[in-house]
């Protein structure tokens, strides 16, 4: 994780805005905590930055929900093994998805690890495309203004002390790396209390 970080970072640095939104559809929480950190550096400005990690998520959550809507559980039986995503599951999310309607988009972006499967599920159910993108959009904002948060403050730190600690940056950096291995690790705890709580209700 954190050598992949560090390319991340580095690869920002020199190629700065015309990779940072195609980064964000691919890896969304990672890329933009570097960027923030740059940010905060001056190397970008903040507020591209939220802008570029919300359109980021936005345009992944829209092609996963094409493909549930366009392929159905096709899609999960033939590449769902590749990206982490089985058909029990989908078929799990898309019953708590119905049960609960658009506020589970909103919540998922946010607490749980399920992303893929609850828009590909949100496809497959039909769920009304703008009222998928509002909800996306909504918890997006909360998501992505948190990560550049974090980031821009990990930045700070790291502009602030370098100056009297020359090593603090790698420090930093792997607290920052750190972040995002105990956000995933708590992501993945929550969807699995989300399904085993979902399962006692049925």
């Amino acid at each position: 994780m954190e050598q992949t970080g560090q390319f991340i970072f580095a690869f920002l640095k020199h190629y700065g805005y015309f990779v940072m939104l195609p980064l964000m559809i691919i890896e969304g929480p990672v890329v933009t905590i570097m960027a923030a950190m740059l940010a905060s550096l001056g190397a970008f400005w903040w507020p591209f930055v939220l802008l570029f990690s919300i359109l980021g998520d936005l345009i992944g959550d829209m092609l996963f929900y094409g493909l549930g809507h366009r392929y159905g559980l096709g899609f999960v039986r033939r590449v769902g093994k590749y990206i982490g995503i089985t058909e029990k599951l989908v078929t799990r999310m898309e019953k708590y998805f119905t049960r609960h309607g658009g506020k589970t988009i909103f919540a998922v972006k946010s607490t749980t690890g399920l992303c893929w499967a609850t828009f590909v599920a949100a496809g497959i159910v039909k769920m009304d495309f703008k009222k998928f993108v509002k909800y996306s959009f909504y918890g997006g904002i909360v998501w992505s203004g948190f990560l550049v948060a974090m980031g821009y403050f990990y930045g700070y730190l790291w502009r602030e002390m370098k100056i009297y600690i020359s090593w603090i940056g790698w420090i930093i950096f792997a607290v920052a790396a750190a972040s995002i291995i105990f956000i995933n690790l708590y992501k993945n705890r929550e969807a699995k209390n989300l399904l085993k709580k979902d399962g006692e209700e049925e």
